[in-house]
């Protein structure tokens, strides 16, 4: 799990792209650029692209987000004439935060070269990397990612073809993974066969190649057309012949996408399983209004992800929706500090209550998750200060009350204040009058388009895959002075 998250607040682990033109007239800098920009939400602490100009590969990574890394200088040195490119943004639950470990991991080999990307999270990626490391390989960095990039080498210098090598792969990997992978000649898409992170397939205009992207919003960006999810287990192959599926690991699986992809990872504007994030939203906060309902004046969201519940709220309640909170868009990473009085700084400056909306009134807010609590707490204080006279806590999710092992950096149980508190001590803990959450029956019906089960071990303790044991020592944890390398690409 992740350390150096201060916030009470979720992330997911990463979001992925890649495009392949070709015609070779899409400009492949500007459009993965916009299909990162697109997909930040998925991950704030590094980004890269790799391109592929006449079977060379290349690429660019760093920390920081896309307009940090990508400065209109660096672009500019890009290589120019790419017909295939490939782009990541990460966000760490698995590996340290070192550039090390950002994304696309660029790897050179007798048969070429590739550039892999990675969302999710194995589950015995421990395993693979100490048999990998039995076998003399030298691990620069700490993610998983890396041992996928290593499998696939060693795959590929036996095997036919690239496609032939990620199956082998996905024979030895366990748990979430959405791959995009480039080599000197095709453009790869892969799911696990789970389906537990999302990846999409759209066509380029006049029908002159094909993306792949963890959303659809990214395809919007760069202008492609949503064809259609890629299938979980499915392998999908981009090159000069056009698209061509492998489906030899399709089925082997239950279909469990990660249930919190619609209640505050994705984007609202983005379609997942033929649902809209949006919808999924508004759906959740209709079961809430039906589960806990309560005699108020206003409804309001918490910014962003429980603004689209509490419209839902509002609708099923009949109780009037309105703005409560003013986020400061132009706050960025700088305030994820480090000392408490520093973060509560933040928080006022991040966001702020508006008086005239809830000053004197009955308020439900409506949020997506209550992880540790304290930023609860805050917000719900923020209200009390602006004159609220009542804070009903509603809340889109279950309680937490397990880690995942899926992409999603849910802390320690020991952590986690449903863990060993019951709803009303963590109603009172938060400074709320009154506190609900969604059922876990109910979280399951939110895709009201998608046909898909969903995984929700988080809140269950039940997952799809069995998790890891717990090692004595977690080999991703240990300062990269302590490794057996401390090497940096």
């Amino acid at each position: 799990m992740c350390e150096f998250s201060p916030a009470d607040s979720l992330h997911e682990e990463c979001g992925v792209f890649g495009i392949y033109d070709k015609t070779g007239e899409t400009d492949m800098v500007s459009a993965v650029y916009s299909a990162l920009y697109a997909l930040q939400h998925r991950g704030q602490e590094s980004c890269g692209i790799a391109l592929n100009v006449d079977g060379v590969l290349s690429n660019h990574r760093d920390l920081g987000l896309v307009n940090e890394v990508f400065t209109k200088r660096v672009l500019e040195d890009l290589p120019k004439g790419a017909k295939m490119a490939t782009g990541h943004v990460r966000y760490a639950t698995s590996g340290r935060r070192t550039r090390s470990n950002a994304q696309p991991m660029l790897v050179h080999h007798c048969k070429g070269a590739m550039a892999v990307c990675h969302n999710g999270n194995l589950v015995n990626a421990q395993e693979l990397r100490q048999e990998l490391e039995m076998k003399g390989c030298i691990f620069y960095g700490t993610s998983d990612t890396e041992v996928i990039a290593y499998l696939l080498t060693q795959k590929r210098l036996t095997a036919p073809n690239i496609e032939t090598a990620v199956s082998q792969t996905m024979d030895l990997i366990k748990g979430a993974y959405s791959l995009v992978i480039m080599s000197h000649t095709k453009l790869i898409a892969a799911r696990d066969p789970n389906g537990f992170r999302p990846l999409c397939i759209g066509e380029l205009p006049g029908g002159a190649g094909w993306a792949f992207a963890s959303e659809s919003c990214a395809l919007d960006a760069v202008g492609a057309r949503f064809v259609r999810d890629v299938r979980p287990g499915e392998i999908l192959v981009a090159d000069r012949s056009g698209l061509r599926s492998i489906d030899t690991h399709c089925g082997k699986a239950p279909h469990t996408i990660c249930v919190f992809e619609y209640i505050y990872f994705a984007r609202p504007d983005s379609c997942i399983e033929g649902t809209y994030v949006h919808e999924a939203r508004l759906q959740a906060g209709r079961f809430l209004a039906q589960e806990h309902p309560v005699e108020a004046d206003v409804v309001i969201g918490a910014p962003d992800s429980g603004l689209d519940a509490a419209l839902g709220y509002a609708q099923e309640s009949g109780i009037p929706y309105g703005i409560g909170f003013i986020k400061n868009k132009y706050v960025g990473r700088t305030f994820i500090q480090g000392s408490q009085a520093q973060r509560e700084s933040s928080v006022r400056i991040k966001l702020n209550a508006i008086p005239s909306t809830v000053a004197g009134k009955r308020v439900v807010l409506v949020d997506d998750s209550i992880v540790r609590g304290t930023t609860s707490a805050r917000t719900i204080r923020l209200l009390r200060e602006a004159g609220a006279k009542e804070v009903h806590y509603r809340i889109s999710a279950p309680p937490f009350i397990h880690p995942c092992y899926f992409g999603t950096d849910i802390p320690d149980e020991k952590q986690l204040i449903a863990t060993g508190h019951t709803v009303e001590e963590i109603n009172k803990l938060v400074g709320s009058d009154t506190l609900g959450y969604l059922s876990v029956e109910h979280v399951t019906q939110l895709a009201i388009h998608s046909h898909c089960g969903f995984c929700t071990g988080c809140f269950t303790g039940k997952y799809p895959v069995a998790p890891p044991p717990r090692p004595k020592e977690n080999v991703y944890e240990r300062p990269l002075s302590q490794s057996k390398t401390n090497k940096t690409l």
